[in-house]
């Protein structure tokens, strides 16, 4: 079963953190210079193509290494990917609470008709903030798999 889902999850977890790796050095960049209008448009691009990519990634990260919590050959690796699938698991619950309703709102705007407090309402920080954090788990949970996988070899 290692040899299956131990790849399986390092390969998931390395999607999903090297997307949210690329939306903080060329996505938010790139949103944060745009006007208003550009960027409503833009965000409403890139928020549709991740679905059900980023989602699957995230959850087969979670399931995968509570599964090998449950086989793990040793307390040490076991305890690495319990603490792997608590960090990818507040990746899905900050993407769930904070980002994913930025984006629902962001699609359902009009570019060529913004509301007229925009301005005031404008989520780019707000959801800059989240997609760091939530990246920083992402990338953790990775370091943390690869420290299991390490033990293992």
């Amino acid at each position: 079963m290692h040899e299956v889902l131990v790849p399986l999850v390092l390969l998931l977890n390395g999607l999903s953190a090297g997307v949210l790796t690329g939306t903080l050095l060329g996505g938010v960049p790139l949103l944060l210079a745009l006007p208003d209008d550009r960027y409503v448009h833009a965000h409403a691009f890139f928020a549709t193509r991740y679905d059900p990519f980023m989602p699957a990634c995230f959850i087969g990260t979670v399931l995968g290494d509570v599964v090998l919590v449950v086989v793990a050959p040793t307390a040490a690796t076991a305890v690495l990917f319990a603490v792997a699938a608590v960090l990818a698991a507040g990746a899905v619950v900050i993407s769930l609470l904070k980002n994913v309703p930025i984006n629902k709102w962001v699609c359902g705007l009009d570019p060529d008709h913004l509301p007229a407090d925009f301005a005031e309402r404008d989520p780019r920080r707000a959801w800059q903030t989240w997609n760091r954090a939530r990246s920083a788990l992402a990338i953790a949970a990775l370091l943390v798999n690869a420290a299991a996988v390490a033990l293992l070899l």
